[in-house]
């Protein structure tokens, strides 16, 4: 048996009650979802800034009346204490994942970035400081590894930052860091790459190109690639994201923050993940087969390539692979389908 298979055991068996901020954002509903399907106690964080009440509606649907009536939600903001304060009473570890994201949202309005990001944050360790709860997981990004030509991206070489989001990322990083040796907290960041599934945003000038470019593809609307599209990117589902949260929130205490990669560990180009989706697309909706993608330039900001080196979250966490990228993409495909088509009066 795995480890996290091991772990949910344990889990059914010895409820616990979790903080999930930004739980209606993408990340924070899949993990409010999977903890309440295991019988957990999950208090909820949100101002819906970046986050959406359908989100909560979702999870509503995909669990049980029971498993339901275990949620409470806060409608708070990071940026105040008070309200990170109330919400860590009672908790026995949280999942800070509440941020703003986007390198350029950040580059063009790094003031709120930094506020929502690094204010909100410092707020939470904190709360997570006086409420003493025994153990902090936090959202960090594969952003701060910056221009460091290295690959595979290892926790201990960093480049030159090179948006306001990568610093904001990265100050995070520093303040756990300084939380841990100085007051004692227990705490792991989790340097997400890259990751996608159901309930990502596909709107909006921010939007990630997985779900961007899935809905454009079913509901025929042109693609856009920046750059040559040889830009490549360690592409991770969110069960791989979920599972890495809920291990680390049961790992055994690290001797400071601990930092650690979470993705595949497999580098795909933009044009060989727009041909795997222009092929899932074109099976339902043939139009979308032959579609070919048009070019802009590239994003200020971007690192050209990015791959992880997962074996140091493998060694302290457990962390081994849920889903592969392909199966991820199909998973994905058929969630955005199922929203999108009957909307568009497309059957099914």
């Amino acid at each position: 048996m795995s480890r996290y298979a091991d772990l949910q055991q344990k889990l059914r068996a010895q409820p616990r009650t979790w903080l999930v901020t930004g739980v209606a954002g993408f990340i924070g509903s899949n993990l409010l979802e999977k903890l309440l399907l295991l019988d957990q106690r999950v208090v909820g964080l949100d101002n819906f800034s970046n986050g959406f009440r359908h989100n909560l509606d979702g999870v509503r649907e995909a669990v049980s009346s029971a498993q339901w009536a275990r949620f409470t939600f806060h409608e708070g903001d990071t940026r105040r204490i008070e309200d990170c304060q109330a919400a860590c009473r009672g908790v026995d570890v949280v999942l800070h994942q509440a941020a703003l994201g986007s390198v350029p949202r950040s580059i063009a309005d790094p003031l709120r970035s930094h506020q929502s990001n690094v204010d909100g944050f410092l707020n939470v360790l904190l709360a997570v400081r006086d409420a003493k709860i025994p153990r902090l997981v936090f959202a960090s990004s594969s952003c701060v590894y910056g221009d460091h030509p290295g690959l595979p991206k290892i926790e201990g070489a960093i480049g030159q930052l090179l948006s306001p989001y990568a610093a904001t990322k990265r100050i995070t990083e520093l303040y756990a860091g300084v939380f841990a040796r100085t007051y004692g907290l227990s705490i792991f960041g989790l340097r997400y790459f890259n990751v996608f599934g159901p309930r990502q945003n596909p709107n909006g000038a921010y939007a990630a190109v997985i779900p961007r470019w899935f809905t454009d593809l079913i509901e025929g609307r042109p693609i856009t690639i920046n750059g040559d599209g040889e830009t490549s990117r360690d592409f991770s589902y969110i069960d791989n994201v979920v599972a890495a949260n809920l291990l680390a929130a049961a790992a055994p205490d690290p001797r400071e923050a601990s930092l650690l990669n979470i993705a595949c560990g497999e580098r795909t180009t933009l044009n060989a993940l727009f041909a795997a989706m222009r092929e899932l697309v074109g099976r339902d909706f043939p139009a979308a087969a032959g579609v070919e993608p048009l070019r802009q330039p590239e994003r200020a900001g971007d690192v050209r390539h990015s791959l992880a080196d997962i074996s140091a979250a493998r060694a302290a966490i457990g962390y081994e692979l849920q889903t592969s990228l392909r199966a991820g993409l199909g998973q994905t495909y058929q969630w955005y389908r199922r929203q999108i088509a009957p909307v568009a009066g497309v059957a099914l």
